[in-house]
Order: C-alpha cells, then sequence, then structure tokens
C-alpha cells in the first residue's frame, strides 16, 4: 500500500481529537449528571428530615404521627413510585413499608446516605437517614422509582451526543482543510512539474513557498542542473563525434569511387566497391542524423540566433540533390515554391526539409510521386511546407509512434528511425506543429509543417524593416 502525507497527517491529527472529544464529553456528562443526582438525592433527603419531625415517643413506644393527607402527599408523584419507612433500633418497622430494603451499612452517621437497591422487581433509589427521638435510635428511609432519573440522563446524554457530534464534524471539516491547505504548495509543485514539456529543465520557481519546501526544491533544482549539464554535455558529445565522423567518412567514400572508377572492369571488385559505398551513404546519412539531432536540442538551439530564413530559397537550394535521390527509384519529385520566410535557424530548417523529403524518397516505391509545397497562406497569415507522396502511407495506430526515436515502420527499408523524430524536435524548437494525416485520394502521405501567425509576422516585420 502507498504510503500517504495526507493519510499520515489526518490520522495523527483526527485520532487524538475524537479520543480528547470522547474523554471530554465524558467529563461533561459526570458533570451535568452528578449535580443533577445531587439534587434529586437532596429531594429524598428533604422528605427524611420531614418523617423524622413527624415521628414521636409516646410512653416508651415511638410512633410516626402522619395523617392519611400528608403521606398521600408525600407519595404523590408523576413519575415515580414512593416507598418510606420507619424503623427501630432492632430493624422492626414502625411505619410504612415493610418491604423497604434494609440500611445497613449506610447509617453509620447521623445524615441522609443515598444508595442503590430494589424493592420487589423495581430498581430504587433510597436515602438512609439515622436519628434519635427521645434518645432511642432510629432509621428512616425514603426511596422512589428512577423514572424520572433515566429520562433526566437521557436529555443529558442525547444532548451530549448531538453536541460531541457536531463537535467532531467540526473539527474533521477543520483538520481536512488545514491538512489540504498544509499540502497545497506540494501540489502546486506537482502540477508545475506536470506542465512541463520533458525538454524542460529549467529551476522550479520558489517564489510564495513555504520554508519546509525550499530544501525539497533546492534537491530538485539541483537535480535538474546536474541533468541539465549532463544533456548538454551529452549533446556536445554526440555533436563532436558526428563532426568529427563526417571528414573521414567522406574521403573514404571519395576513394571508394576512385577504386570503383578504376576497377569497374573487375565484377568482383565493383560489386564489394558498390556494397561497401552504400555502406558509407548509410553511414554518412546516420552521422548527419546525429548531427541534426544534436542541434535541435533546446540546450543548444537557445544558443543561436533567431534570424530571417527565406524557405522558398532554402529548399531551392537542395533540389538537385532531391532529385538525385528521387531519380535513382524513377520517382517523380515535384517542387511549388512560394515566396515565404519565418525567424529560425538556417541550418536547422535544412536539416528538417532534408529529413522530410529524405523520408518520403526513402518510404516511396518505384514510380512513386512526390510533392514538395511551400506555401504561404495570406489568408492566416501562416506558413506551411508540405511533403506529399502516394506510397503505401502510415497507419493511423502509428502515425504518434513515427515521431519517437529510432522507430522504424518497416525493417524493409534501410533507415535510423530518426528522421520524423528529427523533424518534430526541429520543428518544436521553432514553435512550429507538425500535421500527419493521408496524403491525396485516400492514399500515401501527407506532412505538414505549420509555422503560426506570430512567427511568420516577426520575420515580416525583420523583412521589412531590413527592405523599406
Amino acid at each position: 500500500m502507498t504510503a500517504s502525507i495526507r493519510s499520515d497527517l489526518l490520522k495523527w491529527l483526527i485520532t487524538p481529537l475524537v479520543v480528547i472529544n470522547f474523554i471530554g464529553a465524558l467529563l461533561i456528562y459526570m458533570l451535568a449528571w452528578g449535580p443533577a443526582q445531587d439534587a434529586l438525592d437532596d429531594n429524598l433527603a428533604e422528605a427524611a428530615y420531614d418523617l423524622q419531625a413527624h415521628v414521636r415517643l409516646n410512653g416508651n413506644r415511638i410512633e410516626l404521627d402522619l395523617s392519611d393527607q400528608a403521606e398521600r402527599m408525600l407519595r404523590v408523584n408523576r413519575t415515580d413510585s414512593l416507598f418510606y419507612v420507619v424503623r427501630d433500633i432492632s430493624g422492626n418497622t414502625i411505619a410504612g413499608d415493610a418491604d423497604f430494603p434494609p440500611f445497613a451499612p449506610y447509617t453509620a452517621s447521623q445524615k441522609a446516605v443515598p444508595f442503590m437497591s430494589n424493592i420487589g422487581y423495581m430498581h430504587i433509589r433510597a436515602v438512609a437517614l439515622r436519628a434519635e427521638i427521645g434518645g432511642h435510635p432510629i432509621w428512616i428511609g425514603v426511596a422512589e422509582t428512577l423514572t424520572k432519573r433515566r429520562q433526566i440522563q437521557s436529555r443529558i446524554l442525547f444532548a451530549l451526543i448531538g453536541l460531541e457530534t457536531l463537535l467532531v464534524v467540526a473539527s474533521l471539516a477543520i483538520v481536512w482543510f488545514a491538512v489540504s491547505e498544509g499540502l497545497f504548495p506540494l501540489q502546486r509543485v506537482r502540477q508545475m512539474l506536470d506542465k512541463r514539456s520533458a525538454d524542460d529543465l529549467s529551476a522550479v520557481d520558489e517564489k510564495d513557498m513555504p520554508a519546509e519546501l525550499r530544501p525539497l526544491l533546492d534537491a530538485i533544482n539541483g537535480l535538474l542542473g546536474r541533468v541539465h549539464k549532463f544533456g548538454r554535455e551529452r549533446q556536445a558529445f554526440l555533436a563532436d563525434i558526428a563532426h568529427q565522423l563526417r571528414t573521414p567518412l567522406a574521403g573514404f567514400k571519395t576513394q571508394l569511387e576512385v577504386l570503383s572508377a578504376r576497377q569497374h572492369h573487375d565484377p568482383d571488385v565493383a560489386r564489394s566497391t558498390g556494397l561497401m559505398m552504400a555502406s558509407a551513404d548509410r553511414m554518412i546519412r546516420q552521422t548527419n542524423q546525429l548531427l541534426s539531432l544534436a542541434r535541435a536540442e533546446p540546450s543548444q538551439f537557445e544558443q543561436r540566433t533567431m534570424a530571417l530564413v527565406e524557405l522558398d530559397k532554402l529548399m531551392i537550394e537542395s533540389i538537385q540533390h532531391f532529385v538525385q535521390e528521387a531519380d535513382k527509384k524513377a520517382i517523380d519529385i515535384g517542387f511549388e515554391l512560394q515566396p515565404a520566410s519565418v525567424m529560425g535557424n538556417r541550418f536547422l530548417l535544412q536539416d528538417m526539409i532534408d529529413n522530410l523529403v529524405d523520408n518520403a524518397i526513402r518510404y516511396s516505391g518505384p514510380s512513386s510521386r512526390i510533392t514538395v509545397a511551400c506555401v504561404n497562406d495570406k489568408s492566416d497569415g501562416d506558413v506551411r511546407i508540405i511533403v506529399e507522396d502516394n506510397g503505401p502511407g502510415i497507419p493511423a495506430a502509428d502515425r504518434e509512434k513515427v515521431f519517437d526515436r529510432f522507430f522504424r515502420l518497416s525493417d524493409k527499408t534501410q533507415g535510423s528511425g530518426l528522421g520524423l523524430a528529427i523533424v518534430k524536435d526541429i520543428a518544436n524548437a521553432h514553435h512550429a506543429a507538425v500535421v500527419l494525416d493521408t496524403g491525396a485520394c485516400g492514399k500515401g502521405t501527407r506532412v505538414t509543417i505549420r509555422f503560426t501567425r506570430e512567427n511568420a509576422g516577426m520575420s515580416d516585420a525583420l523583412s521589412n524593416r531590413h527592405h523599406p
């Protein structure tokens, strides 16, 4: 079971509060019921003293001088039955109820002493009073049933239960609110981290954060800083390695071309050099893609200055290379280029275009058609790069996966699975959207890179500034 700070706080706060409320309720009950019990006992004691006033010594005989009317008044009670008795020192009943319970050991002093007992099947509350009449000790007892006491006791209990329930609910609400408010800064930190993109390694803002969270945020920021530094070093290493590999690979390919030209009459040598040149081409392409990945890294991109880039001219520079690659597979490639400019990094945008067209050529079959377009949409101010083919297309289920690094749709086609990943990274770096859908007539694939009005608007402003 996953540990929870909220659960622990609630447990350690609510449990003591409930226990304290229970103890408080018990004490309040005792404080409320005790005086009520004493008051009722005092009423019984007053009745016992009143009976004492009516006890007379007639010669050597003790009698209770109580009229019938006075006895009726003594016994009349709306809720309880009342009992009384007067006994001599030997325990003989002088007057009253003969089945009144015995007094011992409650008559050790000449004070009315309350006690619990029974008369028949009835539970009673009684008081015993020891007195002397003419030097003769006697015992006087008065008792009543418990109906009134239980009613009072019930009212006290119900009032306490209602009060304690209200207090417990209020305490729980206060504790829950306090814990939630106390944990809110943690939720803020979580939300801040959740909203970040995977490549955002900037420090977490500690502004308005409580002092207790500062050490945690310092640790998180320290970790982010180390990861950011490691990422930059890794990307720098990757860029250095890719850059260092390009020169020897280009030289190796040149030597292979020279060897192939000299030994073209030898079929075995020609076949071997052809295979080596194909391998060299793959290595050169993968090296260029690694360099493109290093360039597209946000930490690297931020170090470069954005400049005005004329996309149509940038694409014209690569047309010859695209045409040559397409001719190798008898692919018909066409260009529809409208003048359009955006703010961006020229090298990254060139890498993005190269990977888009190369990916279309690579996955299109012989005799396919590819259209490369640069569109300046005056209606919404957006600039779009569109590469469309009529090849096998990309299944809808795989359209998100193709932007993952090293994902390949088919093992039959040579490639590293980095092309569209590079396109996605460069587009993100330029705040451009990548849309992948089906080509014309429901066949093939169309990849659209859309630069928003803001990006295109900055390029227009810069263009106007340089060309009044």
